[in-house]
């Protein structure tokens, strides 16, 4: 089992000390951790400006027998599917360990690894936390005991291919956790049902609500809630279905549909009802599927194979294992439409810097070709590393990403306590990158179920409205009509330490030469 890691800067109330040396100032990365690249670039390096870069030519591209990706694609569907998934929940819910415990049962974790976690886990005193360490490999995270950067690891289920996308359940990390959303498919939130601790989550402003609404938020619609720790009650079924009562009505609210959750009861810990159920006392009540059950119940979404090429860059290096090490810039992210195959040119927006494919690399092995919903690293020629930033997109030359620093958004607030007002500062969070600037202009504010005007040019935004802003960035982005690509049309809004709205771009106000 090899995994990458997705880290991203705390938030400002955070010490200094949480932070990676390897981070960048404002946005989220992915940083390789098996095998090692050369030389990781740091986020250091100043943003070059648009206007001081001239493109540069399109490089020659390899003129070898090109694939049909799409038949390729349709030929590895027939196999098994890829999805998504990123795991949520409050903090200490049990996230780490539960997907740490399936990955070791699945086969993904060997004997002799998993003994190595136990032992370093006892020295350290914390023996309970070994299954996490498979996930939480960083020093700082295991010292702690808390999930930090997101964790990226693979397993297979009869029906599909996942990619977990493991959240940090602290609400400093929240950048961290919206990070790794905005790359999944579906998600599992992990629910900690022992006496009280699901009410600390859920009711007394923990992160359960918030990462169920980013999640529904962000595009996610399948959700798993995985009602862990119920070994800690005795298998408790008033307690499940009391939690499953308070959670159902919440998430539909939210906007998720009945027909697409599923609770289940499981222990990460004991393993108990993740590949097979044998308590007793949980079979003395509960017939319904296992968590591996439910996962391989998930549907794919469809994938925008037909549309230009875009891979929002989270993290860069120098070197890369599929393309043997050497100077060669590689960056890594999820590809969010069209396809790639070695030898494609690209261009990188809104640098508007040309380059080539020459490796891409899936799961740590070496691939001829990838789609969107693969999660990437892509080693490229004619890039400059000092020039690239996180939250650049790979583009099609022929068909280039919209860049923008001021355009108008279709928001629903959430349950803030003091309301939006114009000119309140923001930090606006899309895909992997946190962008500076304000609210310059509060248009109206919607009927929520019919869309109409309900009142134009409104003072404030209250909790739980809909309405149209228009947001102007202290540098542009690139971004697109929500309509035009639901991935990179969309965008969360903090104001402090909190998340405040959702929404998706309707308009771009001021477009980016």
């Amino acid at each position: 089992m090899k995994s990458i890691s997705i880290a991203t800067t705390p938030t400002l109330n955070t010490p200094p000390n949480h932070a990676s040396p390897s981070r960048t100032s404002n946005s989220p990365s992915i940083r390789a951790r098996s095998p090692s690249p050369a030389g990781s670039a740091t986020s250091s390096q100043a943003p070059v400006s648009n206007a001081s870069i001239k493109p540069a030519p399109l490089p020659s591209v390899a003129k070898g027998k090109r694939i049909n990706v799409v038949q390729e694609y349709a030929k590895r569907n027939l196999e098994k599917s890829s999805l998504n998934l990123v795991v949520v929940g409050h903090v200490d819910a049990g996230k780490s360990t539960l997907m740490g415990h399936l990955l070791y049962l699945l086969g993904e974790v060997n004997e002799r690894t998993m003994k190595k976690y136990e032992r370093d886990a006892e020295k350290m005193k914390k023996g309970s936390f070994c299954f996490a360490w498979v996930l939480d490999e960083t020093e700082e995270e295991r010292s702690r005991g808390v999930t930090i950067d997101v964790g990226m690891s693979y397993f297979e289920t009869q029906l599909h291919r996942f990619t977990i996308l493991d959240a940090p359940g602290h609400r400093d990390f929240v950048p961290n956790m919206i990070s790794g959303a905005s790359q999944a498919d579906v998600a599992l939130l992990v629910i900690d049902s022992g006496a009280g601790e699901f009410e600390v989550g859920f009711e007394l402003g923990g992160q359960t609500r918030e990462h169920a609404l980013l999640v529904r938020s962000l595009g996610v619609g399948q959700l798993v809630v995985a009602v862990n720790k119920l070994d800690t009650i005795h298998w408790s079924e008033s307690r499940f279905y009391e939690i499953k009562e308070k959670l159902t009505f919440f998430l539909l609210g939210a906007g998720f549909k009945k027909d697409k959750l599923t609770f289940v009861p499981c222990s990460g810990f004991t393993g108990e009802n993740m590949i097979e159920c044998k308590s007793q006392e949980l079979l003395a009540w509960y017939e319904g599927p296992t968590l591996r059950e439910c996962l391989d119940a998930l549907q794919p979404p469809v994938r925008l194979l037909e549309k230009p090429f875009r891979l929002p860059v989270t993290d860069y290096f120098k070197g890369g294992s599929a393309a043997g090490g050497g100077g060669s810039l590689s960056v890594s992210g999820r590809i969010e439409a069209g396809t790639l195959q070695i030898g494609d040119a690209i261009t990188v927006m809104p640098l508007g810097e040309h380059g080539a494919v020459k490796a891409i690399e899936s799961n740590n092995e070496a691939i001829k070709w990838a789609v969107a919903g693969d999660n990437v690293v892509i080693t490229l020629n004619g890039i400059d590393v000092q020039q690239i930033s996180i939250g650049n997109v790979l583009c099609a030359p022929q068909s280039l990403v919209p860049v923008a620093d001021a355009f108008q958004v279709k928001i629903v607030t959430f349950d803030i306590a003091i309301p939006l007002t114009l000119g309140v500062p923001i930090v606006l969070h899309h895909q992997s990158a946190s962008t500076p600037g304000i609210i310059s202009k509060l248009v109206s504010i919607l009927n929520r179920a019919s869309g109409e005007v309900i009142k134009k040019n409104p003072r404030a935004l209250p909790k739980n409205v809909t309405a149209i802003v228009d947001i102007k960035l202290d540098k542009p982005i690139c971004v697109e009509l929500a309509k035009e690509s639901r991935e990179l049309g969309r965008v969360m809004i903090r104001s402090g330490s909190t998340v405040v709205a959702a929404g998706i771009v309707t308009e771009i106000v001021n477009r980016v030469k």
